[in-house]
């Protein structure tokens, strides 16, 4: 398969990349770095420099066209920039649903936030900015006529992953290994039975494969 991450040299998408060209799949993806091509190369990856934020939806159309399916897991990170937020978390979903839909590619797997994540603490104003620019764009993505999965990962660690997890409709926010959030991407990649679906991913004790195959028999 040939696929394309947005934001490949992340945290989950650099390792989604590798776990697919592991499996031999051609992956190449959106970066902002040059220094960041050489990352990519070491790993078999292909990808085309840009800012997402200033790209055209033509522009993105052409660097994704061909691919089997897009991988959206870019982020404004820890940025306290309410703008930058909704350039890339929010409009940044927007204009890769158009960019694909112009470039002909139907499945699109975005990676999201659970919308109750941190309930139990005081967050500041960006926090909470941020949760809503995430639900506009689970809302947008949803109502495209792409063959769409949403997936919402518990809080992240960057420990080595378990393998193991809870996959399903709806969960109890907790944590989730970045690792194990990646191989359940590559598992939903190839598993076109599970579309238009939001998904919720904690840890958990069921094999990642396993939990994939119940999501899509279900």
């Amino acid at each position: 398969m040939k696929i394309f991450i947005i934001g490949i040299a992340g945290e989950t998408g650099f390792r989604l990349a590798r776990i697919l060209r592991n499996a031999g799949d051609d992956v190449g993806g959106l970066y902002r770095r040059p220094e960041q091509a050489n990352t990519l190369t070491g790993i078999g990856a292909t990808g085309t420099m840009g800012d997402l934020v200033r790209m055209s939806i033509s522009e993105l159309a052409d660097a994704m066209r061909g691919s089997d399916a897009i991988v959206f897991s870019a982020g404004a990170g820890e940025a306290d920039n309410d703008a930058l937020t909704e350039a890339v978390d929010g409009d940044g979903v927007s204009k890769a649903i158009a960019a694909a839909e112009l470039a002909g590619i139907k499945r699109f797997l975005l990676v999201s936030v659970f919308p109750e994540a941190w309930r139990d603490r005081q967050m500041d104003k960006g926090f909470e900015h941020y949760i809503a620019v995430k639900k506009r764009a689970d809302i947008a993505l949803s109502r495209s006529d792409l063959e769409w999965v949403i997936l919402r990962p518990s809080a992240l660690r960057n420990e080595r992953g378990t393998g193991t997890v809870s996959l399903g409709l709806a969960n109890v926010h907790t944590e989730v290994r970045r690792d194990d959030v990646a191989a359940t991407l590559a598992e939903l990649i190839r598993s076109p039975a599970v579309s238009r679906k939001i998904l919720e991913l904690t840890e958990g004790d069921v094999p990642i494969p396993k939990a994939v195959a119940a999501v899509a028999s279900a």
